[in-house]
């Protein structure tokens, strides 16, 4: 907490100036708001926000004192990045604002920006039949109960083994391999009794895999529109550890597989499914009240509500409703996430996030729980690949911090 709280008078900082002093990225201040250990102001004309510049000064002394850094936690690992900077509760893909461009284009052209910082207008992706097969092979031998993220992983790494230039980590190879990789994870993703096909856009081939109802032009563009807005978001966890693994020299398949490892914790990806099981509870009650009291009684957080890197509204989460909202039959879902925000904003005033856009989109329009995370999953794996192959452009095995020891001191007698 707070050493000391500020005067009302105290004088203001943006927040790249609160960010030089704390010695972090603007998008870090944030995260000190949301864990309570800054508070901001909305800066004069409602563009972006302001701090009291002693209460930045304290903070900046105590993390100096206790020799922590970054979100308070114990230092940050800086990445330099030309992909994705996130301010103010807005983000931006190679310095465009990230929701002007998935509202204008699509997933392929949104992942095409991304990679290369061209915009290839009308582009497609499209797998061979060697690498869809020996996903497909791979994946049909899992267990019925099998989750869309492990078929993820497993096709990723089935798709590896058909490729025999996967170990050629230049540019050109490795948007070879994102262009064929991704299609074949969604054509992977087979679930018995539904009728899918492998034409179209890539949100078209996800969407036959997803639901049983058939697409409309305005749902199909919720679901490309979520698809690029996801993307990328800087360095969250599983990106990171693609990083990890592009620094040793991994190929894009197994730093993809990486990613999906990590974003299969319980705090990552699984989240969207958590706020879609939330939307479709308090859909059958009628009422968030009595959902939102089990959960808090429960000691767990509210899912789909607040994000460490913004202080206000997830712009994902803003671009997403704006589409939701003209379609009739995501009324019901709607209704319940607003009354869900309401209702916890008794508790602690959170804005929603893109997992409880996501969960109002795949309830509304019949799809499993975990249509979210795959959602995510296939999104993401273009973040990755262009994470990937600007590691591959690092100092090979920089990603390699040292720990600090806290043991005992040695030496220490051989036990006995």
């Amino acid at each position: 907490m707070r050493d000391q709280e500020p005067g009302p008078a105290g004088r203001r900082l943006t927040t790249q100036e609160a960010a030089e002093l704390l010695g972090v990225k603007p998008e870090t201040v944030y995260a000190y708001v949301s864990r309570g250990h800054l508070s901001s102001r909305r800066a004069p004309g409602g563009r972006g926000s302001t701090f009291d510049a002693q209460e930045v000064e304290t903070l900046a002394r105590r993390n100096k004192r206790e020799g922590t850094g970054g979100s308070g936690s114990g230092g940050e690992l800086s990445v330099r990045t030309r992909l994705t900077f996130i301010d103010t509760d807005r983000y931006y893909f190679r310095g465009v604002d990230a929701t002007e461009l998935a509202a204008r284009h699509s997933y392929e052209e949104v992942a095409e920006w991304l990679w290369t910082g061209r915009l290839r207008r009308g582009v497609t992706f499209s797998a061979p039949g060697p690498s869809v097969a020996a996903a497909r092979r791979a994946v049909d031998a899992l267990p019925e109960h099998a989750d869309p993220t492990d078929r993820l992983r497993i096709a990723a790494i089935a798709a590896a083994t058909a490729d025999p230039l996967r170990f050629d980590l230049s540019e050109e190879s490795v948007l070879g391999t994102a262009r064929i990789l991704i299609p074949t994870l969604v054509a992977a993703l087979t679930p018995t009794g539904f009728s899918y096909h492998d034409e179209g856009s890539l949100a078209e081939r996800l969407w036959s895999r997803l639901s049983r109802r058939a697409a409309d032009e305005a749902t199909l563009r919720v679901l490309d529109t979520a698809l690029a807005l996801l993307v990328d978001h800087d360095l969250a966890a599983s990106t990171l550890a693609v990083r990890v693994a592009a620094s040793a020299r991994a190929h894009a398949y197994a730093a993809v597989s990486t990613g999906l490892g990590v974003l299969e914790g319980p705090l990552h990806g699984a989240a969207s499914g958590l706020a879609h099981k939330l939307i479709t509870e308090v859909l059958d009650r009628g009422d968030a009240g009595p959902v939102i009291a089990e959960e808090l009684r429960a000691g767990r957080r509210i899912p789909g509500l607040g994000h460490r890197l913004y202080a206000g509204e997830d712009p994902r989460a803003r671009a997403l409703f704006g589409l939701l909202e003209e379609i009739p039959r995501c009324e019901p879902a709607l209704a319940a996430a607003h009354d869900i925000v309401a209702t916890a904003a008794r508790h602690t005033p959170l804005h929603a996030n893109v997992d409880l856009a996501l969960a109002v989109f795949t309830a509304s329009c019949a799809m499993p729980a975990t249509a979210g995370e795959t959602i995510f999953a296939v999104a993401r794996t273009a973040g990755w690949i262009a994470h990937a192959l600007e590691e591959y452009g690092e100092r090979p095995l920089r990603m390699r911090p040292s720990g600090h020891y806290t043991g005992p001191k040695p030496p220490q007698p051989l036990p006995e």
